[in-house]
């Protein structure tokens, strides 16, 4: 009994600790016009709330970095909407970010969600700059794209949850069982700004966003 008690409480102060080193935040999105706390890169924003922002389309790649923490590992949570339009809703988050061209993203093209012939290029894994979607697709096909599953409506909101571990990144929608995106980082970059990332001429929302950084 003594021996069980013993090895409880070591259990209990190793869980203790680990709880103690992670830090879950969740910033207050009605600031995002605050350049002390943010970084807005090739768009026009607008909130609703402390919980949604919104990113105007505009062409080439837009950003908006959350300079209140230098994430490494951990979660990220979040709700994002998109439309379903060909070619015009390229909608994520990015990760391990120093400046508006340099970082890894995780996004999604919510007009393939539903379209039998192009589902498999329906989220993507990118490293900036390095390594665009287009050099991913010709030199690691299907291997840093797929499909979503199970699948969102594409003009709904939808919730991520990305787990990473450098250097490995799992993507899960909707709370599914299994990760619909499962890939190793390709860049040496282990820690940075979090960030809404848009596409080339897209828009997005973004909606409760929760952190928990170890």
């Amino acid at each position: 009994m003594r021996t069980f008690i013993f090895i409880f409480s070591i259990q209990l102060c190793l869980n203790l600790s680990v709880a103690a080193q992670q830090k879950q935040i969740i910033p207050d999105l009605s600031t995002s016009n605050d350049s002390k706390l943010w970084i807005l890169y090739n768009r026009e924003l607008t909130t609703k709330g402390k919980e949604e922002v919104y990113l105007n389309s505009k062409p080439n790649d837009g950003l908006l970095w959350f300079k209140g923490l230098d994430f490494r590992n951990g979660k990220i949570e979040l709700d994002i909407k998109g439309r379903d339009k060909q070619g015009m809703s390229f909608v994520g988050i990015a990760f391990h970010g120093i400046n508006d061209s340099t970082y890894d993203a995780i996004y999604f093209r919510p007009f393939n969600f539903k379209n039998p012939e192009r589902n498999g290029h329906s989220i993507q894994y990118i490293s900036n700059p390095e390594y665009t979607w287009s050099k991913l697709r010709e030199e690691h096909p299907n291997e840093f794209e797929n499909t979503v599953l199970p699948v969102p409506e594409p003009n709904d909101s939808f919730h991520v949850t990305i787990l990473i571990e450098y250097p490995v990144v799992k993507v899960f929608v909707n709370n599914a069982a299994k990760p619909t995106l499962e890939i190793k980082q390709l860049s040496n970059q282990r820690e940075g700004w979090i960030g809404f990332w848009v596409g080339n001429n897209s828009d997005g929302y973004f909606r409760n966003l929760k952190v928990i950084s170890e």
